[in-house]
């Protein structure tokens, strides 16, 4: 979560409530607007409070438009009424909530047979609030895997976890929270994720996985996770060591089993051990839920899971935190049975389909050069071409922002700090109408940034807009 500091500015501020919920309320008869940083001294109607809530609200973008997100940010109706009617339910409560706890049970279940488990019975699985408390906990796995095989040696020796510069920041904060060396591959040219014989050449025997990223969010490519596990492989031929892999299938490991069946890189590789995925992004559910599977019971060291019998029954958790509300658990599920594979297979190609004709306006422009096309994610990344000297993506991103566009624009990370890059997540709901009224906006702007005698954007640290 975000850090938020106290006030920081004065408190008070003057009568601004519409007299229809102020003093022309006769329940109310309120002059001014309660405070914003300490609590009211006394209660306020419901409708007043609601519609000074809802006003504020009001100034935030349209989530529809905003195309940094992987978030889902549309559900069907049905789907919110299921939400609605399980928004009090607990999640870890499974002796009070037991068709709940069915439920999430069914997914796993359903996911282990997704993405090809060899006895999905024997895999285990559980939800989590989003990919990257999935992505935590199936490092600790890791960890700990790896510290019972080096009992002799551990504490004493460093741990380390080989991925690309292009992790999600998750998978850095779980290197610096559990004191795990981050071996990170950098980019190389064109090259933007991992390569499978850097990533052999960094591990020894301290390292505890390998993560490879089934999307990356820097470009929406896949890192090659079955050249990985071979180069894997390999390094197990020539030394024994036998280095495990974790998939972050944040975003497409719910894709690829539906558009890109002949792809490899789930449990069919025996060196997968784990995987995870965000249900709220292409799993199509509203935020926040995850899902984290592991091949089989022996995967997910038992010292690891948690049993507590104080709210009734006995109860196996694997989970950073405790209380979270079973309605995405519920819409999952929801969502599973209303699609099914033909289903996602529709919504995941329809949504690749509009991220492939977009980008390829976008090169027709001639003003952009694109740096992928949309054909792995229906992600997109695109920088201005070489002879655009008058502005640059930073400038595209803030003017397309005064559109209602919100349209991320960063730099890459280590050795190719050089790229700022204009990046495009197509989601279920983003339309080919939508994808049109894009491109006019884009379109109409590009006369004005031509004439500008120079890029405007002086401090690119404050205006990046990248969000994962």
């Amino acid at each position: 979560m975000p850090l938020h500091q106290g006030r920081q500015k004065p408190d008070e501020r003057p009568a601004s409530v519409n007299p229809f919920y102020g003093e022309a309320n006769p329940v109310s008869g309120m002059t001014e607007a309660p405070p914003k940083h300490r609590l009211p001294d006394g209660p306020l109607p419901p409708t007043t409070a609601l519609q000074l809530v809802h006003d504020e609200l009001m100034l935030d973008g349209n989530s529809r438009l905003n195309l940094a997100t992987f978030v889902t940010t549309w559900m069907e109706p049905q789907a919110g009424v299921l939400m609605a009617e399980c928004r009090d339910k607990n999640m870890i409560d499974k002796d009070e909530y037991p068709r709940t706890a069915e439920l999430e049970r069914r997914c796993v279940a359903m996911l282990a047979d997704l993405w090809n488990a060899p006895d999905p019975s024997a895999a285990v699985g559980c939800s989590t609030t989003g990919s990257s408390e999935a992505c935590m906990l199936a490092g600790m796995a890791l960890k700990r895997r790896w510290a019972q095989r080096n009992a002799d040696r551990y504490p004493g020796a460093r741990p380390n976890l080989v991925m690309g510069v292009n992790v999600q920041v998750c998978w850095e904060k779980f290197c610096n929270f559990w004191e795990v060396e981050a071996r990170q591959i950098p980019m190389e040219g064109d090259r933007f994720h991992l390569d499978p014989e850097a990533a052999a050449e960094l591990c020894d025997e301290n390292t505890i996985g390998v993560v490879g990223i089934l999307g990356s969010t820097f470009d929406g490519s896949y890192e090659p996770i079955e050249e990985l596990c071979a180069a894997l492989d390999r390094l197990q031929e020539r030394t024994g060591l036998d280095i495990p892999v974790h998939v972050d299938g944040a975003s497409g490991a719910m894709v690829a089993p539906f558009i890109d069946e002949d792809l490899i890189w789930d449990f069919r590789l025996p060196r997968v051990s784990s995987i995870n995925t965000s249900g709220h992004k292409y799993g199509l559910v509203y935020p926040g839920v995850g899902w984290a599977l592991w091949r089989t019971a022996a995967e997910l060291p038992e010292e690891l899971v948690f049993r507590v019998n104080y709210l009734g029954g006995d109860m196996p958790t694997f989970a950073l935190n405790f209380s979270r509300p079973g309605a995405q658990v519920v819409a999952q599920y929801y969502t599973f049975l209303r699609l099914g594979r033909a289903g996602y297979r529709a919504v995941q190609q329809t949504t690749r389909d509009v991220a492939r004709a977009l980008a390829e306006r976008v090169d027709g422009l001639g003003d952009f050069r694109l740096i992928t096309r949309g054909d792995e994610l229906p992600v997109f990344a695109f920088t201005t071409a070489p002879e655009v000297t008058a502005y640059d993506v930073f400038d595209v991103s803030r003017r397309m922002r005064e559109s209602g566009w919100l349209l991320p624009a960063y730099t890459f990370p280590e050795n190719r700090e050089d790229l700022s890059v204009l990046r495009v997540v197509c989601r279920n709901g983003f339309t080919s109408d939508l994808a049109d009224l894009f491109i006019e906006d884009l379109t109409r702007l590009l006369p004005e940034l031509r004439r500008q005698p120079h890029p405007l954007t002086h401090d690119k640290a404050a205006e990046t807009g990248f969000h994962h």
